[in-house]
């Protein structure tokens, strides 16, 4: 009894996940912090299936073997990767760290961004104390270029660079619940950027399923000719995620994913809870992403993420 009803469970999750469930209103609150952890599921179909065989529940080892493929055709292109366009542009290295309330080490992420010569840098949940911290860690020696958006809690965020930026407006925080800093970058050779530093609200409510929501239906487009759009934060959503999803298919590309480290966990609230990825860099789609590298940061429940990418 217990071996079929968790392959009735996984195969409710399976198609939950594939018809994108999440993206209706009175299930989301319940799909979307369950869908975070679709690889686990899909890797925990191998259970039952050696039960099955082992069993010789034959129908039971078809049914499963279904329910493993429909879940592999959802997760295994992200440890996959492909080549994407080819770009002649000039490149980028876009880093992106959640402070974890400001309290993540200053001197360990300017050390990062040194190490790595980041060009941009995208942090959230970033404070008044945090943003002197990263002065005083010497940040502005290597990026001295800064849109900043600075709050109390996990409120704020900014957008530090190292050629020139120009704010452009953004959402207010009453909309989304969270500080999104926006920006134009010039780089040398007349090219632009637009930059987006994006924090959106956990899920984990049905308040918070709103303004998660709501966030990424505000988030704007890639543009399909003209300036190259760029996203870099914790959007507290994983591929797994229907508007996520969503936002990809508006012209963008997800760093990761395109380089086969899509399933590289990003984010671990405790010890005892499984790591998922929630921090993510979208490139407009046109972009070359060479590489994407995840480091751990002291003092943070999360991970930064660094993507080499090639501008078209």
């Amino acid at each position: 009894m217990l071996a079929r009803w968790t392959v009735v469970t996984l195969a409710i999750w399976a198609l939950a996940r594939l018809t994108g469930a999440d993206r209706i209103p009175f299930l989301a609150g319940l799909l979307v912090p369950v869908l975070a952890f679709t690889p686990y599921a899909a890797a925990f179909t191998a259970v039952p299936m050696v039960y099955a065989l082992a069993a010789r529940r034959w129908r039971m080892l078809g049914v499963t073997a279904v329910i493993a493929g429909a879940f592999a055709v959802a997760v295994a292109p992200r440890a996959i990767g492909d080549s994407g366009p080819a770009a002649d542009g000039p490149s980028l290295r876009v880093l992106t760290a959640n402070l974890r309330l400001g309290r993540a080490d200053p001197h360990a992420l300017v050390g990062l961004v040194r190490r790595t010569g980041a060009d941009v840098l995208s942090v959230q949940e970033f404070t008044d104390q945090a943003g002197t911290g990263l002065d005083r860690a010497g940040l502005a020696r290597l990026l001295p270029y800064r849109v900043t958006m600075p709050m109390a809690g996990a409120q704020g965020s900014g957008l530090y660079a190292r050629y020139p930026l120009r704010a452009l407006p953004t959402f207010r925080v009453a909309e989304i619940g969270l500080a999104m800093p926006h920006a134009e970058m010039r780089l040398p050779g007349g090219h632009r950027v637009d930059l987006f530093g994006v924090h959106l609200a956990r899920p984990m409510s049905p308040a918070g399923v709103g303004q998660w929501r709501r966030g990424l239906v505000l988030v704007p487009a890639a543009a399909r000719r003209g300036v190259v759009r760029i996203l870099a934060g914790d959007f507290n959503a994983t591929l797994d995620h229907a508007p996520l999803r969503g936002l990809l298919g508006e012209g963008y590309a997800d760093a990761a994913d395109r380089t086969g480290a899509g399933l590289i966990p990003t984010f671990r609230k405790a010890w005892w809870t499984p790591p998922i990825t929630l921090d993510h860099i979208l490139v407009d789609a046109r972009c070359a992403v060479r590489r994407v590298d995840v480091y751990g940061l002291p003092r943070s429940d999360h991970r930064a993420v660094l993507a080499q990418v090639r501008l078209p």
